[in-house]
């Protein structure tokens, strides 16, 4: 059975899967992303990683990678990124992962990835029409519609942490003011909390555990986070009309209070299409896995020059 690596780049860590054609994982490898060193410092942390993967298995036959950032995925540069890269832009990330390991390779941004993987293996199993909004220091998004990433004419197709929730709100560091990304994400949480309750958070983890024990306070910031998102899936189910709204990022490892108040105040036709994702900080390494098949499936078929948003190939992802 072929084997296929997979590897998740984010600001803090840099994560790495070798699975088989259905997903089972037969190895595993993390580093640390060393992003304040710079471009070189993050291509050295992930060479290393691919090295080790492969150096267990030799008989991988590609490679997928994602990253955060704007990914032109037909030539595989980096677009667009933010300082949590520095120097990350423009960096030709798929010749960069073909050279380095001898094999065929694709690349793609973090969000677009954790939603193939969730499609693949995860929460969206079967369902060919998805949106997915993972909920970390930032807000990061990606859709899908009959089996295929909608990644848009400038690669930024499901930004919407970026979309406007609060006209003239809290100014965000895209240049817009009311960003989603200023009312749901972990920073916003904390801030949140902070004009709430007049205490200092230093993660989401601790507002949700004074939740939990009973912190009228902390369940105050809950109420009105829980109000905002709910917000926000309504927008995505007006404009995109999906069959689930997949929720990820670090948040869902701890809604044990705010996921029925997201459910009840979402109604009932709406909550019943927002799921919680189920492959937790791996969505995006097993989306990747999924980025090498599809690249692997082109060369097999003498289709490996034409581009990743060709329709018959998504339809063999």
């Amino acid at each position: 059975m072929q084997q296929f690596i997979g590897v998740d780049i984010g600001g803090t860590s840099i994560k790495g899967l070798v699975t088989d054609e259905e997903g089972t994982v037969l190895a595993e490898a993390v580093r640390d992303t060393e992003a304040r060193l710079g471009r070189d410092s993050i291509l050295g942390q992930l060479y290393s990683l691919v090295e080790e993967l492969l150096a267990g298995h030799p008989g991988v036959k590609a490679v997928g990678i994602a990253s955060a950032g704007r990914i032109n995925t037909d030539s595989g540069e980096v677009v667009y990124a933010t300082d949590n890269l520095p120097g990350w832009q423009g960096v030709q990330l798929t010749q960069w992962a073909e050279a380095a390991s001898g094999r065929p390779a694709a690349a793609d941004n973090d969000a677009n990835a954790a939603l193939l993987g969730e499609a693949w293996l995860g929460a969206g199993r079967g369902r060919p029409n998805l949106v997915m909004l993972t909920l970390g220091t930032g807000v990061g998004g990606a859709n899908m519609a009959d089996g295929l990433l909608l990644r848009g004419a400038a690669w930024s197709g499901g930004d919407w942490g970026h979309m406007v929730l609060v006209p003239d709100g809290c100014p965000c560091n895209c240049g817009k003011r009311g960003c989603v990304e200023q009312y749901v994400s972990g920073r916003a949480l904390l801030r949140l909390a902070k004009e709430k309750t007049g205490r200092e958070y230093t993660h989401g983890r601790e507002v949700m555990a004074a939740a939990e024990q009973g912190d009228a306070a902390a369940l105050a910031v809950l109420e009105r986070f829980t109000a905002y998102l709910a917000q926000v899936t309504a927008n995505i189910g007006a404009a995109i009309d999906p069959e689930s709204i997949i929720i990820g990022g670090g948040v869902i490892q701890s809604r044990a209070v705010w996921w029925p108040l997201l459910v009840a105040k979402a109604g009932e036709k709406l909550a019943a299409r927002i799921v919680p994702a189920k492959l937790g900080s791996q969505a995006g390494c097993f989306g990747a896995v999924r980025l090498a098949q599809e690249r692997l499936h082109r060369i097999e078929v003498g289709r490996g020059g034409d581009t990743c948003r060709d329709k018959e190939d998504r339809e063999h992802g």
